[in-house]
């Protein structure tokens, strides 16, 4: 336009992107207490007794944390007493045969297991955080009872040191799981990964069925051994043993109890059918026998069960050696498994009802109710599925239906055990095996093959080494490949090439997404884990063979030269010593190939470390960016300002 004059306006230069930040330094003493707060108490559980005012208040407040009874007690209602009592009952006739069937697996007089069900119950009502847990005796734990103090004291050659033994394993693996939750080590549970409980828990309820051949094929000898090899030699060896009585009474009864489950699964409003279905079968086989005199025909039967409550037994308690340290050692195993198994029970349930359960007040509720238990005539305790399943399907609305349960089993141990002198034996059997054929989750096992085939090799691993070895091995192989995994995953972090999304300054793993673009003269690396003593030599010469494969690349395809390796450390959620040296040996390797490294993202403790370790001021504050994309521009910029000088 005509008398205008035109003038040249300078063009901004581009902002320099912001640099990382070093925290601030802060006490050692101040540093550790965090990292311990953060280890043992990361739900912060003392939040709810901080938050009251008042001693009087934070004294209630502490009360309901350690009695989480006191939370539902004060607004319980005449509605969830009808619910809990309904509950309470259903499992109670689930409870008296399944009891009695696992004190017979582990070896035990029957009476203990109706014991087992009485005095623990009571405890966990009162110290219990799940709504829907029903507590007792658990198949697997029973099988290792058997399996692990009768290689110490013969059931039929000592029952007193065998009685005694159990009492003193139970009381062992109460300390054990009350000394975990009191000092906050719940997490020592979680190196039972899910597959290996579902291979061990698997082979251990194979073993069990296996071990209920004695009972439906009516032998009086039976090995001790849990291996499938000697269990199918004691009894084809036996042939000319077999009774047809036990048999066909014992494979009725395993037919009757599961269609009654298959019943109740395909028709939830009729759960209580298979509920019902062990005491029923209790009941027509006692009477069965009682009619036609079976035990004139071989079919054996419980016998005379004492009438009365849990008698004391704090004095049986084996303290001293040299039979205290297979107690200890019965204890501690089993209280794992059956940790493993009540946490996860409660939790799942716990989901579904949109409520929380605490793993470490779980675990001082199981082994305050074990040492109890221990010291009234009781043997291991936890929380098994089978009687949960039925204590929610059965409506349950808290830990009040242990109690209704507790006062049911009372009143049967006061009242109504002669009833039981002429229960069969193989009707036990069938109990069994109908309850464990429910514990093998073939779904799991096709759903591990399915999506992760490691995980798979586990679970088989564990179940292979119960079913062809015992109950020790198969544990032994499930918490070693466990162990090994994440020493796996620790030691050997995966490390992967990024590229650059077309259009955008995101950038994503090449080999995953196959649209993404390499930068010219760039090298974007993603370290996958915490750098520590553990993988640093692994990634320093992993990170080295991909550079020489990248420079290989490069020459193959005639581009441009290497010139910069940016190494996104936002995954890297911490380093140690050997991490830093790591870096700083790169850096000089890098250095005399004339190459450049840039760190991105890196996170505040990794920032800590570099700068207290002169690794820092080593790369240089204009070589540490806040995104991949500043530092793949900045080294773009960086290569075209060398190669124009």
């Amino acid at each position: 336009m005509v008398g205008m004059q035109v003038v040249d306006v300078p063009k901004l230069a581009a902002p320099a992107p912001a640099r990382v930040p070093v925290p601030a330094s802060k006490p050692f003493l101040q540093t550790l207490g965090a990292n311990l707060k953060e280890t043992f108490f990361p739900d912060d559980p003392f939040r709810a007794v901080a938050r009251q005012e008042g001693r009087c208040r934070r004294a209630a407040a502490a009360l309901r944390y350690v009695f989480p009874c006191l939370e539902w007690l004060p607004s319980y209602t005449l509605g969830a007493l009808r619910s809990d009592l309904i509950a309470g009952v259903t499992v109670a006739s689930l409870a008296v045969p399944q009891g009695i069937s696992y004190a017979k697996l582990a070896d035990l007089p029957p009476i203990m297991g109706l014991y087992s069900s009485f005095v623990p119950a009571l405890v966990y009502a009162v110290m219990g955080s799940s709504k829907d847990l029903a507590v007792g005796t658990t198949a697997v734990g029973s099988l290792l009872f058997a399996a692990m103090l009768g290689k110490e004291a013969s059931p039929a050659d000592n029952p007193e040191l065998y009685m005694h033994l159990a009492f003193t394993a139970t009381f062992f693996a109460g300390v054990f799981q009350a000394g975990l939750g009191i000092l906050r080590l719940g997490f020592v549970v979680d190196f039972l990964s899910h597959a290996a409980i579902v291979g061990f828990m698997g082979g251990a309820a194979t073993v069990v069925c296996l071990q209920q051949l004695k009972g439906l094929l009516g032998l009086q000898h039976f090995t001790t051994s849990t291996d499938v090899v000697d269990v199918m030699r004691a009894v084809f060896s036996q042939t000319h043993m077999w009774r047809w009585q036990s048999v066909l009474l014992g494979f009725s009864f395993i037919v009757f109890l599961l269609v009654t489950r298959f019943f109740s699964k395909r028709r939830p409003k009729f759960f209580w059918v298979s509920a019902a279905a062990p005491l029923v079968s209790v009941i027509v086989g006692s009477v069965l026998v009682y009619l036609i005199h079976g035990e004139n025909h071989g079919i054996q039967v419980i016998g005379n069960l004492a009438k009365g409550i849990n008698p004391a037994s704090a004095k049986n308690l084996i303290l001293s050696p040299p039979h205290m340290m297979v107690a200890l050692k019965t204890g501690i195993i089993t209280s794992l498994i059956g940790l493993a198994e009540g946490i996860a029970v409660g939790r799942s349930f716990a989901m579904a009802k949109n409520y929380h359960v605490d793993g470490n007040k779980e675990m001082i509720s199981f082994g305050l109710m074990n040492i109890i238990g221990s010291c009234t005539s009781c043997y291991l305790t936890a929380g098994p599925f089978s009687r949960s399943a039925v204590n929610v399907n059965a409506g349950c609305k808290t830990a009040m239906s242990n109690a209704v349960m507790a006062v049911a089993v009372a009143i049967t141990l006061l009242f109504l055990t002669p009833l039981f002198h002429y229960t069969p034996l193989v009707v036990l059997s069938a109990i069994i095996v109908s309850a464990m054929l429910g514990v093998i989750d073939f779904p799991a096992a096709a759903r591990l093959w399915k999506v992760d085939k490691l995980d798979f090799c586990v679970c088989l691993g564990a179940y292979l080494g119960v079913v062809l070895g015992d109950i020790e091995i198969g544990l032994s192989i499930a918490v070693g490949i466990s162990v090994l995994r994440i020493l796996l995953f620790v030691a050997r972090p995966r490390t992967t090439v990024l590229g650059n999304m077309p259009n955008s300054t995101i950038y994503r793993r090449m080999d995953q997404y196959t649209m993404a673009e390499t930068v010219p003269g760039v090298l974007v690396l993603h370290v996958d884990s915490p750098i520590y003593f553990a993988n640093a030599s692994y990634l320093r010469e992993r990170i080295s063979r991909w550079i020489d494969e990248e420079e290989h690349r490069i020459k193959d395809a005639g581009e441009e030269s290497l010139q910069c390796i940016v190494l996104d450390m936002g995954a890297v959620a911490s380093i140690d010593t050997s991490g830093t040296k790591l870096i700083e040996d790169l850096k000089k390797s890098l250095d005399r190939k004339s190459m450049q490294i840039a760190l991105a993202n890196p996170g505040s403790e990794v920032m800590k470390k570099l700068d207290k370790s002169k690794v820092h001021g080593l790369i240089g504050d204009e070589w540490i960016f806040q995104t991949v994309a500043e530092a793949c521009d900045n080294a773009l910029l960086n290569c075209k300002i060398a190669r124009s000088v």
